[in-house]
């Protein structure tokens, strides 16, 4: 009986373990994929930021082009910070994973992103009406 029991303890400490295993996996994953997203994001925006900048004033060649530029700019360094975060933010989670806690995304960092986003939106309706 106490032999068997001993089994049984081995055993669910191995399943234990292999569970622990599978759940750090997918959390490993998980971050892979966040940080392509962020890598995504970032992409997205500078080549919106080079059509807005670069060939929307082409098309027209009697429109004022600094603001388009202004604009292309914009949205380029927001991709470009879009895509330094998500590897600052892959590192921290990854770090926090090694440790057994968790990475929580900082509300300025999350302001800031939404705010830069905002601005850009607005921006962009700007050059729609009055372009």
């Amino acid at each position: 009986m106490r032999g068997e029991h001993k089994l049984r303890c081995v055993a669910e400490e191995r399943e234990r373990s292999s569970e622990d295993r599978d759940a750090e996996r997918r959390t490993r994953l998980a971050g892979e994929r966040t940080q392509l997203a962020w890598w995504r994001t970032g992409l997205t925006a500078i080549a919106v930021g080079v059509g807005v900048g670069r060939i929307i004033p082409e098309l027209d060649p009697e429109a004022t082009e600094w603001p388009y530029v202004l604009l292309g700019l914009g949205f380029a360094l927001y991709g470009a910070a879009m895509i330094g975060y998500g590897v600052a933010r892959a590192r921290s989670v990854e770090e926090a994973v090694e440790r057994g806690g968790f990475s929580r995304l900082a509300p300025a960092v999350a302001s800031g992103m939404a705010i830069g986003g905002i601005v850009l939106a607005l921006m962009t309706c700007g050059a729609i009406l009055f372009g």
